[in-house]
């Protein structure tokens, strides 16, 4: 008997295979929609679930679903061509996470007509896929639906939304998206305009490990959802599970509220594989009261603020030196946004020889570059002189300080202990230099 209170949730089911790395074991999984499926049933919401997936993976796809708080699986649609399994490089998000959707190109989806089914649900949540959402909508024609719609993935512009236009409460996308690197990255005006073309009552901008912004359309406000930044285990899904939460509670009653709960579960997302412990953890979380989260706050560091904070990169960042892992801490940098100084490459990178004036030249313009930077990010590979003593001027100028120390060679009281961080773990590193950089809490005078 179908549950008219449940949220119904749309879209592709995959297999996710994490890679194993020097961090974290290889782990395989059902994703897709079956994220969804767990932030729900971590949060006790009823919730029915249409997915479009290869004829192998059904029967895997509902008994797990069922197992886990769905009360009704619906296969919508048959995948042909792919297996839908997902190859993931990185699963904590440090930089991009080198996602391989296997066959992608030779993927046909074909929807089976399952309008008696779907049009029994009024609250539903579409994560776009390889089937087409023009097709799916069709399916509720006369139906008085109410839609959220994640397209942080397979959405390639606004148009392929029109069908939705008018039935809209919030659209949901994430810093990741290629929809919004292209549309956003640098000024939000013009997805706050698209959205609110669609006729959507909310947009929510998940932003990573700075949080996330509820913009309501419309009325000009802006509501700030923070990280809790703990240890990440593993952050395939945290958007997916935190949409379902946002979705399902929308319709019970505020959406502020909805979205603040919807956070608490990505947070437990990221830091457990395990559906029990995230249950346990999640309806813990719940007992907190919403002006108790708010009181509590977190660490907020807006997308778009981030490239307002400079980041001097103390490191041998030089053309001769391997380094491998300064690499890594650039590509990271600049995944999430930071604007990165890096005074090798904008003072110039002297010859060994160099004069004593051409040096001195270069330590002026390197101190005043480290004097206009926010916070400084410290690799000292091979125990570098320089970098350390980089290390000591912005400890005295009183900037924060930050050192990833890969390779275990700098544990030294003077740079643990002055460091607002010492880590061989970049995923540490990367949560500290958030913290230093994030918005005070706008909930304490």
């Amino acid at each position: 008997m179908t549950d008219k209170a449940a949220v119904l949730v749309v879209g592709d089911v995959y297999v996710d295979l994490a890679m194993s790395s020097p961090d974290t074991e290889s782990k395989m999984r059902l994703g897709g929609v079956v994220h969804a499926a767990r932030g729900l049933w971590a949060s006790g919401i009823p919730y029915a679930v249409a997915a479009v997936c290869p004829s192998y993976l059904v029967d895997d796809a509902r008994m797990y679903v069922l197992a886990h708080g769905c009360t009704e699986f619906i296969w919508l649609g048959e995948v042909s061509g792919a297996p839908n399994v997902i190859v993931i490089g990185d699963t904590r998000e440090i930089a991009w996470q080198g996602y391989e959707d296997l066959l992608r190109d030779k993927r046909q989806a074909r929807l089976h007509d399952q309008a008696s089914a779907l049009t029994q649900y009024t609250n539903v949540l579409v994560f776009p896929g390889s089937y087409r959402l023009d097709a799916l909508h069709s399916m509720f024609a006369g139906v008085p639906a109410t839609f959220d719609l994640d397209v942080a993935y397979d959405v390639a512009d606004w148009v392929a939304l029109a069908p939705f236009k008018g039935q809209l409460r919030t659209v949901i996308i994430s810093t990741s998206s290629p929809l919004f690197m292209r549309e956003a990255a640098q000024d939000i005006s013009p997805l706050l305009h698209a959205v609110t073309q669609l006729g959507a009552r909310w947009l929510l901008l998940k932003e990573n490990r700075g949080g996330s912004r509820l913009f309501k359309l419309g009325g000009g406000t802006v509501e700030l959802l923070p990280a809790q930044l703990g240890k990440t285990v593993n952050s395939v899904g945290v958007g997916d599970a935190f949409s379902a939460v946002l979705s399902g509670l929308s319709a019970q009653g505020d959406v502020v509220e909805a979205a603040w709960r919807g956070a608490q579960v990505a947070t437990r997302y990221a830091q457990t594989t395990y559906p029990d412990d995230l249950g346990r953890d999640v309806q813990r979380d719940f007992g907190l009261s919403l002006s108790t989260l708010r009181a509590l706050w977190g660490t907020s560091l807006p997308w778009h603020e981030r490239p307002q904070h400079s980041i001097y990169l103390a490191a041998p960042d030089f053309s001769y030196f391997p380094k491998p892992e300064i690499d890594r801490v650039i590509d990271a940098l600049r995944y999430h946004n930071f604007r990165l100084r890096r005074p090798v490459q904008e003072v110039g990178e002297l010859p060994r020889d160099a004069s004593l004036a051409d040096r001195q030249g270069a330590y002026e313009r390197d101190v005043s570059l480290l004097k206009e930077c926010a916070a400084v990010f410290a690799v000292p590979l091979g125990r570098d002189p320089g970098t350390l003593v980089e290390v000591g001027m912005a400890l005295a100028l009183a900037k924060p300080v930050i050192v990833f120390d890969p390779r275990q060679e700098n544990n030294n009281t003077m740079v643990v202990a002055g460091s607002a961080v010492y880590s061989t773990d970049l995923d540490d590193c990367l949560n500290e230099l958030y913290r230093v950089l994030g918005r005070p809490s706008p909930y304490l005078s």
